[in-house]
């Protein structure tokens, strides 16, 4: 099998290409894509080395399977040459999630979506095109799942805590500068970051908010097949290397049990019920670092509101945010024509 990966030299696609040897496909032959200055520099991958190529070349070697990380820009050009020579493209990026017919995935809770949007099936032979969601909207929607599930969602107020990592690696060097007391070479962010917090990611729309809380009103939505789940979200940047947080307020649409609703999420694929207030133990950034699941906190029912809970959720958001997710879906294609 042939996996290209496009946007390989970049901060998730580092990520991709660790998750990949660690769930078994380093044996597989990987195909590296990056811009035109990287083509040509050597990326180690499973005891060798490959060498960076163009995109242009890696789709003229039809594989199997295109994961992207390289931007919206990128994606929306290069996606559509890949599919049509038979290639799967599974994208990161923006530049397709919200398509009526491009299926937006959470493996654990909606691969049907594939399926049923498209009648694609990976054995078939025909190229296609599905769409990660944001990091942010994965983390969140996976620890609702269940309760989406039982219970259906009215509402949903979330403020998040998203690391400097989801803006790559300008935004880290911004931070490590900042921490050595220095003026960084390039500012990824409007002001500093270090010892601060800002409610600001990507950019302001005429309604006051940003494209990423938009993000987590329509890709929820759309993963959760349910356009009448409203949605209010507040995105912060907080000086953290990894990781993201969300505070989550939920409306059910059923009066519910709080040790069923613990159940539920300590039952739902992917994640981690991580919730002991006697012992202090709740969910942190640092213990979802190089982790692939997502984990639950801090889960008690709202006295203000019907029917409402709050949550804490957090989540390594370059594995199951990004690349983690990626991979996943791609394996649940590869099982599926295994077993067709």
């Amino acid at each position: 099998m042939k996996i290209a990966v496009v946007g390989a030299t970049g901060l998730v696609g580092g990520v991709m290409l660790e998750v990949l040897e660690e769930r078994g496909f380093g044996k597989e032959e990987v195909l590296v894509a990056a811009s035109a200055k990287s083509v040509g520099r050597k990326i180690r991958f499973a005891g060798r080395e490959l060498t960076v190529q163009s995109v242009e070349d890696v789709i003229a070697a039809k594989p199997q399977f295109a994961i992207f990380s390289a931007g919206a820009s990128t994606s929306k050009r290069y996606a559509p040459l890949f599919a049509a020579v038979g290639t799967t493209v599974i994208d990161n990026s923006s530049a397709w999630r919200m398509d009526e017919g491009v299926p937006l995935v959470v493996p654990e809770i909606n691969m049907s979506a594939v399926r049923a949007r498209t009648g694609h099936s990976v054995s078939s032979g025909q190229g296609m095109i599905i769409a990660n969601p944001n990091c942010s909207t994965i983390q969140m929607v996976l620890a609702l799942s269940g309760l989406q599930r039982r219970y259906g969602i009215r509402r949903i107020v979330v403020s998040t805590y998203q690391s400097v990592t989801g803006t790559g690696m300008k935004a880290i060097r911004q931070l490590e500068a900042e921490e050595r007391g220095e003026e960084p070479e390039e500012m990824a962010y409007p002001c500093p970051v270090h010892r601060n917090l800002f409610p600001h990611g990507g950019d302001f729309m005429e309604d006051l908010y940003t494209t990423e809380e938009h993000k987590l009103v329509d890709e929820t939505r759309k993963i959760f097949d349910d356009a009448t789940i409203q949605v209010s979200a507040t995105v912060a940047r907080v000086p953290v290397v990894g990781g993201h947080s969300e505070s989550v307020n939920v409306e059910l649409k059923e009066e519910f049990d709080l040790e069923e609703v613990r159940r539920i999420i300590s039952e739902t694929e992917g994640c981690v019920l991580y919730d002991n207030p006697e012992k202090l133990e709740y969910p942190t950034p640092l213990l979802s670092h190089h982790r692939d699941e997502v984990f639950v906190g801090r889960v008690r029912r709202d006295p203000s509101q019907p029917k409402t809970l709050n949550m804490w959720v957090v989540a390594d958001n370059l594995r199951k945010g990004a690349a983690t997710n990626a991979i996943e879906i791609m394996e649940r294609l590869v099982l599926s024509a295994l077993n067709a």
